[in-house]
């Protein structure tokens, strides 16, 4: 299906809107395996793990996300996702530094980080071509606030079991609360998952969320269909 499969992988597309005013600022790639096996996308990478193979797979997952930058919109980054391990790799920068001022890298929790040094120094030879950084996944777990807290990155996405719970469990309320406010101290934007109602849509703008995404704003799918 043309918008859905490049060259590589099958590759589909998320949109990421500002809350106020409704402008689309990044599309997220994400990598669609049809099997067989038929298993969600994280069982992919979480096997890649496992057969020492992550790396090898996240970056076809760069390159075919990549074959489809010349048909995102001008003004609107394209996101994708790598492990702090990919991330480190010169064959990464090479992919991404000839674009860098369109893409946005999201940190994963694939693999653990040892040693940020080396990271850090990856990230910031990513970011002098223009490349910004995200930390996914933030308040699922410690390690995305290690990035946070060592990485200093330019944005930070909420994990989804927050914005769910939001409305319902003063926990997530307060936590994500606290993670706006000091992501606003640091310069970091911060960018909610899995908004499906107004209601926790109007939420999160209250908070001072400035970002979003989630199955109410716009479904994963075609490219054509993310602009």
């Amino acid at each position: 299906m043309r918008g859905f499969a490049a060259n590589g992988l099958p590759m589909a597309f998320q949109p990421v809107f500002e809350l106020e005013g409704g402008d689309r600022v990044a599309v997220e790639a994400l990598a669609r395996f049809p099997g067989p096996p038929s298993q969600p996308p994280s069982a992919w990478f979480d096997r890649a793990e496992d057969l020492k193979l992550l790396t090898k797979l996240e970056l076809a997952c760069v390159r075919s996300a990549l074959a489809w930058l010349d048909e995102v919109p001008d003004g609107v980054r394209l996101s994708i996702n790598v492990s702090p391990t990919t991330a480190m790799t010169t064959e990464l920068a090479e992919l991404i530094e000839p674009v860098g001022d369109r893409i946005i890298i999201e940190l994963t929790e694939h693999a653990p980080v040892d040693d940020y040094g080396p990271l850090k120094e990856s990230i910031g030879h990513l970011r002098l071509s223009g490349v910004q950084i995200a930390v996914d996944d933030v308040g699922a777990g410690f390690a995305s606030l290690r990035h946070v807290l060592l990485l200093e990155p330019d944005i930070v996405k909420l994990d989804l079991s927050l914005t769910r719970e939001i409305e319902t469990d003063s926990t997530s309320h307060a936590l994500a609360s606290a993670l706006v406010t000091f992501c606003r101290r640091i310069g970091a934007t911060v960018v909610a998952e899995g908004i499906e109602s107004h209601a926790v849509l109007t939420l999160l703008r209250k908070l001072g969320v400035r970002q979003g995404q989630g199955y109410y704003l716009g479904c994963p799918g075609p490219l054509a269909g993310a602009r």
